[in-house]
Protein backbone atom coordinates (compact mmCIF):
# COMPACT_ATOMS: atom_id res chain seq x y z
CA UNK A 1 0.00 0.00 0.00
CA UNK A 2 1.79 2.96 -1.25
CA UNK A 3 1.81 5.75 1.65
CA UNK A 4 -0.61 8.74 1.46
CA UNK A 5 2.09 11.49 0.70
CA UNK A 6 2.64 9.52 -2.51
CA UNK A 7 -0.41 7.77 -3.60
CA UNK A 8 -2.07 11.11 -5.02
CA UNK A 9 0.59 11.88 -6.72
CA UNK A 10 0.43 8.79 -9.25
CA UNK A 11 -2.30 10.01 -11.23
CA UNK A 12 -0.26 12.90 -12.64
CA UNK A 13 2.95 10.38 -13.12
CA UNK A 14 4.89 12.66 -11.31
CA UNK A 15 6.52 10.53 -8.42
CA UNK A 16 9.55 11.97 -7.99
CA UNK A 17 8.21 15.46 -8.09
CA UNK A 18 5.77 13.85 -5.09
CA UNK A 19 8.33 12.66 -3.42
CA UNK A 20 10.27 16.11 -3.00
CA UNK A 21 7.14 17.77 -2.62
CA UNK A 22 6.65 15.98 0.60
CA UNK A 23 9.99 17.36 2.27
CA UNK A 24 10.15 20.18 4.49
CA UNK A 25 12.77 22.50 2.60
CA UNK A 26 13.63 19.60 0.26
CA UNK A 27 16.37 18.33 2.91
CA UNK A 28 17.11 15.34 3.94
CA UNK A 29 19.84 14.95 7.04
CA UNK A 30 21.04 11.48 6.86
CA UNK A 31 23.28 10.21 9.80
CA UNK A 32 25.41 7.39 9.30
CA UNK A 33 28.45 5.50 9.45
CA UNK A 34 31.77 6.30 7.65
CA UNK A 35 31.95 5.33 3.85
CA UNK A 36 28.43 2.97 4.11
CA UNK A 37 26.21 4.73 1.06
CA UNK A 38 27.53 4.86 -2.27
CA UNK A 39 27.48 8.01 -3.88
CA UNK A 40 25.53 7.66 -7.37
CA UNK A 41 22.83 6.60 -4.60
CA UNK A 42 22.64 10.04 -3.64
CA UNK A 43 23.10 11.63 -6.67
CA UNK A 44 20.68 9.61 -8.53
CA UNK A 45 17.96 10.41 -5.74
CA UNK A 46 18.75 13.98 -5.44
CA UNK A 47 17.98 14.43 -9.13
CA UNK A 48 14.84 12.47 -9.31
CA UNK A 49 13.66 13.89 -6.01
CA UNK A 50 15.18 17.16 -5.88
CA UNK A 51 15.69 16.63 -2.10
CA UNK A 52 19.22 17.64 -1.00
CA UNK A 53 20.82 14.73 1.27
CA UNK A 54 23.10 16.52 3.85
CA UNK A 55 25.14 13.59 5.35
CA UNK A 56 27.31 13.12 8.52
CA UNK A 57 28.78 10.76 10.12
CA UNK A 58 29.60 8.64 13.45
CA UNK A 59 31.50 5.39 14.34
CA UNK A 60 29.74 3.82 16.82
CA UNK A 61 26.35 3.45 18.27
CA UNK A 62 27.34 4.86 21.21
CA UNK A 63 28.29 8.19 19.98
CA UNK A 64 24.85 7.99 17.96
CA UNK A 65 23.14 7.60 20.96
CA UNK A 66 24.61 10.47 22.90
CA UNK A 67 24.21 12.89 19.84
CA UNK A 68 20.92 11.81 19.66
CA UNK A 69 20.44 11.91 23.88
CA UNK A 70 22.11 15.62 23.36
CA UNK A 71 19.48 16.76 20.73
CA UNK A 72 20.15 14.58 17.49
CA UNK A 73 16.66 13.61 17.86
CA UNK A 74 15.34 16.88 16.11
CA UNK A 75 18.53 17.28 13.70
CA UNK A 76 19.02 14.37 12.10
CA UNK A 77 16.68 12.69 9.53
CA UNK A 78 17.27 9.49 9.13
CA UNK A 79 19.94 7.08 11.24
CA UNK A 80 21.58 3.77 10.42
CA UNK A 81 21.86 1.84 14.15
CA UNK A 82 23.02 -1.48 14.57
CA UNK A 83 20.46 -3.89 15.61
CA UNK A 84 20.86 -4.55 19.06
CA UNK A 85 20.56 -0.99 19.55
CA UNK A 86 17.52 -0.22 18.30
CA UNK A 87 15.19 -0.99 21.86
CA UNK A 88 17.58 1.35 23.66
CA UNK A 89 16.90 3.82 21.33
CA UNK A 90 12.90 2.85 21.40
CA UNK A 91 12.71 3.05 25.24
CA UNK A 92 14.23 6.16 25.18
CA UNK A 93 11.65 7.74 23.06
CA UNK A 94 14.69 8.32 20.55
CA UNK A 95 12.72 7.31 16.96
CA UNK A 96 9.34 7.39 15.71
CA UNK A 97 7.21 4.59 14.14
CA UNK A 98 8.09 4.49 9.94
CA UNK A 99 4.46 4.86 8.57
CA UNK A 100 1.80 6.18 9.93
CA UNK A 101 -1.01 4.60 11.24
CA UNK A 102 -2.96 2.64 8.58
CA UNK A 103 0.31 2.64 6.03
CA UNK A 104 2.73 1.32 5.42
CA UNK A 105 6.14 2.30 3.37
CA UNK A 106 6.26 0.97 -0.52
CA UNK A 107 8.41 -1.28 -1.37
CA UNK A 108 8.68 -2.87 2.45
CA UNK A 109 7.29 -6.07 0.79
CA UNK A 110 10.36 -6.87 -0.89
CA UNK A 111 12.02 -7.75 2.71
CA UNK A 112 13.04 -11.05 3.44
CA UNK A 113 10.82 -12.46 5.89
CA UNK A 114 13.31 -13.34 8.51
CA UNK A 115 14.09 -9.25 9.17
CA UNK A 116 10.16 -8.34 9.33
CA UNK A 117 9.69 -8.99 12.91
CA UNK A 118 12.74 -9.50 14.56
CA UNK A 119 13.85 -9.79 18.22
CA UNK A 120 14.85 -5.84 18.29
CA UNK A 121 11.78 -4.57 16.78
CA UNK A 122 8.63 -7.25 17.31
CA UNK A 123 6.09 -5.28 15.55
CA UNK A 124 8.60 -4.02 12.49
CA UNK A 125 7.10 -0.80 13.48
CA UNK A 126 10.65 1.42 14.12
CA UNK A 127 13.15 -0.22 11.74
CA UNK A 128 13.81 -1.19 7.88
CA UNK A 129 16.55 -3.33 7.37
CA UNK A 130 19.63 -1.42 5.72
CA UNK A 131 22.43 -4.35 5.23
CA UNK A 132 23.56 -7.45 7.23
CA UNK A 133 27.20 -9.08 7.68
CA UNK A 134 28.71 -11.14 10.31
CA UNK A 135 31.89 -10.48 12.42
CA UNK A 136 34.67 -12.79 12.24
CA UNK A 137 38.38 -13.54 13.13
CA UNK A 138 41.07 -11.71 10.32
CA UNK A 139 44.69 -13.28 10.65
CA UNK A 140 48.06 -13.27 8.82
CA UNK A 141 47.70 -16.74 6.51
CA UNK A 142 51.55 -16.78 6.73
CA UNK A 143 51.64 -16.38 10.14
CA UNK A 144 48.79 -19.14 10.88
CA UNK A 145 48.68 -21.50 8.15
CA UNK A 146 46.03 -23.34 8.86
CA UNK A 147 44.18 -22.36 12.38
CA UNK A 148 41.23 -23.89 14.58
CA UNK A 149 38.26 -21.15 13.58
CA UNK A 150 38.19 -20.32 17.35
CA UNK A 151 38.44 -17.62 19.21
CA UNK A 152 41.40 -19.36 20.62
CA UNK A 153 43.71 -17.53 17.84
CA UNK A 154 42.90 -14.30 20.16
CA UNK A 155 42.45 -15.15 23.61
CA UNK A 156 44.30 -18.34 24.22
CA UNK A 157 47.85 -17.25 24.80
CA UNK A 158 48.92 -21.45 24.54
CA UNK A 159 47.42 -20.95 20.29
CA UNK A 160 49.28 -17.65 19.86
CA UNK A 161 52.16 -17.05 22.83
CA UNK A 162 54.23 -14.47 20.67
CA UNK A 163 52.27 -12.44 17.94
CA UNK A 164 50.92 -9.11 17.98
CA UNK A 165 46.60 -9.10 17.44
CA UNK A 166 44.02 -6.84 18.65
CA UNK A 167 40.55 -7.00 19.44
CA UNK A 168 37.53 -4.96 18.61
CA UNK A 169 37.17 -1.54 19.79
CA UNK A 170 34.32 0.10 21.58
CA UNK A 171 31.90 -3.35 22.06
CA UNK A 172 31.32 -4.01 25.48
CA UNK A 173 28.37 -6.00 24.47
CA UNK A 174 30.08 -7.92 21.37
CA UNK A 175 33.50 -8.46 23.12
CA UNK A 176 31.65 -10.13 26.68
CA UNK A 177 29.83 -11.64 23.95
CA UNK A 178 33.34 -13.60 21.89
CA UNK A 179 34.59 -14.11 25.57
CA UNK A 180 31.34 -15.60 26.83
CA UNK A 181 31.08 -17.75 23.13
CA UNK A 182 34.93 -19.37 24.01
CA UNK A 183 34.46 -19.75 27.86
CA UNK A 184 31.39 -21.98 26.52
CA UNK A 185 28.44 -20.11 27.74
CA UNK A 186 27.06 -18.67 24.34
CA UNK A 187 28.07 -15.68 22.26
CA UNK A 188 24.69 -14.43 23.40
CA UNK A 189 25.15 -14.60 27.34
CA UNK A 190 23.25 -12.07 29.39
CA UNK A 191 23.84 -11.56 32.98
CA UNK A 192 26.44 -11.06 36.09
CA UNK A 193 28.01 -14.42 35.93
CA UNK A 194 29.14 -14.91 32.36
CA UNK A 195 29.74 -11.43 31.76
CA UNK A 196 32.23 -11.00 35.01
CA UNK A 197 34.00 -13.93 33.62
CA UNK A 198 34.47 -12.59 30.13
CA UNK A 199 35.53 -9.19 32.02
CA UNK A 200 38.51 -10.94 34.01
CA UNK A 201 38.89 -12.59 30.55
CA UNK A 202 39.35 -9.06 29.02
CA UNK A 203 41.97 -7.85 31.92
CA UNK A 204 44.08 -11.12 31.46
CA UNK A 205 43.88 -10.60 27.97
CA UNK A 206 45.73 -7.06 28.40
CA UNK A 207 48.18 -8.07 30.43
CA UNK A 208 49.58 -10.43 27.67
CA UNK A 209 52.87 -9.23 25.81
CA UNK A 210 51.40 -9.54 22.40
CA UNK A 211 48.20 -7.69 23.02
CA UNK A 212 48.65 -4.71 21.41
CA UNK A 213 45.28 -3.21 21.74
CA UNK A 214 41.68 -2.67 21.09
CA UNK A 215 41.10 -0.93 17.01
CA UNK A 216 38.35 -0.88 15.22
CA UNK A 217 37.18 -3.35 12.12
CA UNK A 218 38.99 -1.63 9.21
CA UNK A 219 42.03 -0.58 11.28
CA UNK A 220 42.20 -4.28 11.89
CA UNK A 221 42.27 -5.25 8.26
CA UNK A 222 44.81 -2.50 7.42
CA UNK A 223 47.18 -3.78 10.28
CA UNK A 224 47.55 -7.62 9.57
CA UNK A 225 48.04 -6.71 6.08
CA UNK A 226 51.03 -4.19 7.35
CA UNK A 227 52.21 -6.69 9.51
CA UNK A 228 51.03 -4.29 12.54
CA UNK A 229 48.99 -7.47 13.93
CA UNK A 230 48.69 -10.89 13.19
CA UNK A 231 44.84 -11.60 14.19
CA UNK A 232 41.97 -9.27 14.96
CA UNK A 233 38.46 -8.65 14.41
CA UNK A 234 37.16 -8.00 11.12
CA UNK A 235 33.43 -7.55 9.62
CA UNK A 236 33.19 -10.07 6.53
CA UNK A 237 32.36 -7.04 4.02
CA UNK A 238 35.02 -4.80 4.57
CA UNK A 239 37.65 -7.82 3.90
CA UNK A 240 35.98 -8.93 0.32
CA UNK A 241 36.10 -5.17 -0.66
CA UNK A 242 39.48 -4.73 0.89
CA UNK A 243 40.47 -7.99 -1.03
CA UNK A 244 38.42 -7.03 -4.15
CA UNK A 245 40.11 -3.34 -4.64
CA UNK A 246 43.73 -4.92 -4.42
CA UNK A 247 44.21 -9.07 -4.00
CA UNK A 248 48.38 -8.44 -3.62
CA UNK A 249 47.91 -6.30 -0.40
CA UNK A 250 45.32 -8.42 1.07
CA UNK A 251 45.21 -12.06 -0.49
CA UNK A 252 47.29 -13.36 2.32
CA UNK A 253 44.39 -12.56 4.72
CA UNK A 254 42.26 -15.40 5.72
CA UNK A 255 39.38 -14.95 7.83
CA UNK A 256 36.77 -17.78 9.30
CA UNK A 257 33.56 -17.51 11.76
CA UNK A 258 34.65 -19.33 15.21
CA UNK A 259 33.21 -22.50 15.83
CA UNK A 260 32.17 -21.27 19.36
CA UNK A 261 29.51 -18.81 17.68
CA UNK A 262 29.59 -15.28 16.66
CA UNK A 263 27.74 -12.32 15.57
CA UNK A 264 25.16 -11.98 13.01
CA UNK A 265 24.60 -8.24 12.86
CA UNK A 266 22.12 -5.83 11.21
CA UNK A 267 22.37 -2.24 10.10
CA UNK A 268 18.62 -0.77 10.17
CA UNK A 269 16.82 2.59 9.01
CA UNK A 270 15.21 4.54 12.01
CA UNK A 271 13.84 7.74 11.99
CA UNK A 272 14.55 10.10 14.92
CA UNK A 273 11.38 11.01 17.02
CA UNK A 274 12.01 14.51 16.33
CA UNK A 275 12.81 14.64 12.66
CA UNK A 276 12.78 17.57 10.72
CA UNK A 277 11.89 16.57 7.56
CA UNK A 278 10.26 12.60 8.62
CA UNK A 279 8.62 12.91 4.89
CA UNK A 280 12.00 13.00 3.32
CA UNK A 281 13.38 10.42 4.87
CA UNK A 282 10.29 8.05 4.40
CA UNK A 283 10.82 8.85 0.63
CA UNK A 284 14.71 7.87 0.88
CA UNK A 285 14.10 4.66 3.07
CA UNK A 286 11.35 3.84 0.13
CA UNK A 287 13.72 4.14 -2.53
CA UNK A 288 16.70 2.16 -1.05
CA UNK A 289 13.70 -0.79 -1.06
CA UNK A 290 13.58 -0.91 -4.63
CA UNK A 291 15.29 -4.13 -5.96
CA UNK A 292 18.23 -2.06 -8.37
CA UNK A 293 19.17 0.35 -5.62
CA UNK A 294 19.32 -2.18 -3.09
CA UNK A 295 21.39 -4.24 -4.78
CA UNK A 296 23.75 -0.76 -5.78
CA UNK A 297 23.81 -0.63 -2.35
CA UNK A 298 25.23 -4.27 -1.41
CA UNK A 299 27.39 -4.10 -4.59
CA UNK A 300 29.11 -1.25 -2.87
CA UNK A 301 29.36 -1.97 0.44
CA UNK A 302 30.20 -6.10 -0.13
CA UNK A 303 27.67 -6.53 2.33
CA UNK A 304 24.21 -8.55 2.25
CA UNK A 305 20.88 -7.32 1.12
CA UNK A 306 18.02 -7.91 3.43
CA UNK A 307 15.89 -7.00 -0.21
CA UNK A 308 14.25 -10.79 -1.29
CA UNK A 309 13.94 -8.90 -4.82
CA UNK A 310 17.16 -7.47 -4.95
CA UNK A 311 19.52 -10.59 -4.55
CA UNK A 312 19.26 -11.67 -7.72
CA UNK A 313 21.07 -8.57 -8.65
CA UNK A 314 24.18 -8.44 -6.64
CA UNK A 315 27.67 -8.83 -7.82
CA UNK A 316 28.70 -12.63 -8.07
CA UNK A 317 31.00 -11.90 -4.86
CA UNK A 318 28.00 -11.58 -2.71
CA UNK A 319 26.93 -14.98 -3.13
CA UNK A 320 29.85 -16.71 -1.73
CA UNK A 321 31.95 -16.70 1.12
CA UNK A 322 32.92 -14.32 3.34
CA UNK A 323 29.83 -12.05 2.24
CA UNK A 324 27.59 -14.57 2.34
CA UNK A 325 28.31 -17.44 5.03
CA UNK A 326 27.19 -20.94 4.12
CA UNK A 327 24.59 -22.86 5.60
CA UNK A 328 26.99 -24.68 8.49
CA UNK A 329 28.16 -21.28 9.40
CA UNK A 330 24.96 -19.89 9.72
CA UNK A 331 23.85 -21.94 12.01
CA UNK A 332 26.35 -20.61 14.70
CA UNK A 333 25.34 -16.90 13.64
CA UNK A 334 23.72 -14.74 16.73
CA UNK A 335 22.19 -11.36 16.96
CA UNK A 336 23.47 -9.68 20.03
CA UNK A 337 21.00 -9.70 22.50
CA UNK A 338 19.32 -6.54 23.56
CA UNK A 339 20.05 -5.41 27.23
CA UNK A 340 18.55 -2.09 29.17
CA UNK A 341 17.95 -1.33 32.81
CA UNK A 342 19.70 -2.26 35.58
CA UNK A 343 21.49 -5.32 32.84
CA UNK A 344 22.91 -2.12 30.80
CA UNK A 345 24.55 -0.63 33.86
CA UNK A 346 25.91 -3.86 34.98
CA UNK A 347 27.63 -4.48 31.41
CA UNK A 348 28.63 -0.74 31.07
CA UNK A 349 30.36 -0.99 34.84
CA UNK A 350 31.88 -4.42 34.30
CA UNK A 351 33.76 -2.81 30.67
CA UNK A 352 34.56 0.54 32.30
CA UNK A 353 36.52 -2.20 34.98
CA UNK A 354 37.67 -4.20 32.54
CA UNK A 355 39.26 -1.69 30.29
CA UNK A 356 40.85 0.51 33.12
CA UNK A 357 42.30 -2.84 35.67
Amino acid sequence: MLSKYVVGLIGLGLMGSGLAASAQEGKLNLFNWSDYMAPGIIEDFEAETGIEVVQNYYNSNAELFSKLTAGGDAQYDLIVPSDYFVPRLIDAGLVQPLAREGESLTGYDNILDEFRRPSYDPQGDYTVPYLWGVTGVVYNTETFADPEPSWGLLYDPAVNPDYPFAILKGDAQFTFGTLCAFQGNGFDCIGEAPWTQAAQAVIETRGRDNFVGFVDATAAIEQVASGVIHAGIAYNGDLAAKRAESPETYGKLGFFIPEEGSQRWVDVMAIPARAPNPDAARAFIEYLLRPEVAARLANYNYYTTPNEAALALVDDALREPPVMPDEAVRERLHFTPSVSGDQLQLLQELWSEARSR
